[in-house]
């Protein structure tokens, strides 16, 4: 069955810049609904291409697990899911820092990132799945990470909140509720802000960070727009779920 048959509507998390904006733009190009939840609206210029598809946005600190509960609890996501014949939901916003040895990392700021990359997300696949229980095909992708399946030094959090994600998938997958796919997706090494944080880093904090530096000089990274069309062509295929964790650059 063909996305154009379908009506569906997509929640992308972390939408406003980067490879979460671009998987939106991807998404509408297609027709597809969007209802954005970040911290922030996009810029008016950001998503002034026409396109059929609805827009919706939702300023929340997804950071914030009490506000985010909150919100949930309401109906808004049932209300923007309703009548859809598929459902998608995209776990995208993260954030990689503290970065360094546990000694120099804030708990504060550890906390944060916890809470942005691993109960935001694990809130969310809760809340879709329970408001999508009617909807026949509802799908769940969180973005995962290399590091996620291989360990960085300086980089202990992220591995640890991205290998969650990972972890959460193949677990949710075994539960087999009816309808829903699940996979913990890595996007590949995307020329985002993110990118240009890591090669700002301290070399002492993380000391490959000249690896990264290297994959920019030698245009290795990709695209926000080219790694957000494959995602998004996995996400609506029907090799989506099949295993529970994926890399789009080995499809």
């Amino acid at each position: 069955m063909t996305t154009s048959n379908l009506t569906t509507k997509a929640i992308v998390t972390g939408h406003t810049r980067g490879l979460g904006a671009a998987i939106v733009d991807a998404l509408r190009s297609r027709g597809i609904d969007v209802l954005g939840v970040a911290r922030s609206r996009r810029t008016p210029a950001a998503h002034a291409e026409p396109s059929p598809a609805r827009f919706e946005e939702v300023e929340l600190d997804l950071s914030d697990s009490q506000a985010l509960a909150q919100w949930l609890s309401g109906d808004r996501l049932g209300a923007f899911v309703r009548g859809a014949a598929r459902a998608l939901l995209i776990n995208n916003a993260g954030t990689l820092g503290p970065v360094g040895p546990g000694a120099t990392q804030p708990p504060a700021e550890v906390g944060r990132a916890v809470a942005l990359n691993v109960a935001a997300p694990l809130m969310f696949a809760s809340a879709f799945s329970a408001a999508t229980k009617d909807v026949p095909d509802r799908r769940i992708a969180h973005v995962s990470s290399g590091a996620a399946r291989n360990p960085y030094p300086g980089w202990n959090i992220y591995c640890a909140t991205k290998a969650a994600l990972d972890h959460h998938a193949r677990a949710a997958a075994l539960d087999a509720e009816h309808g829903l796919r699940i996979a913990s997706v890595a996007p590949g090494v995307v020329d985002t802000d993110m990118q240009a944080q890591i090669r700002g880093i301290d070399e002492a904090r993380f000391p490959l960070r000249e690896r990264f530096e290297e994959m920019k000089r030698t245009g290795q990274l990709t695209s926000p727009e080219q790694a957000a069309g494959k995602f998004v062509d996995y996400l609506l295929s029907d090799a989506f779920g099949q295993t529970p964790t994926a890399d789009i650059r080995s499809l």
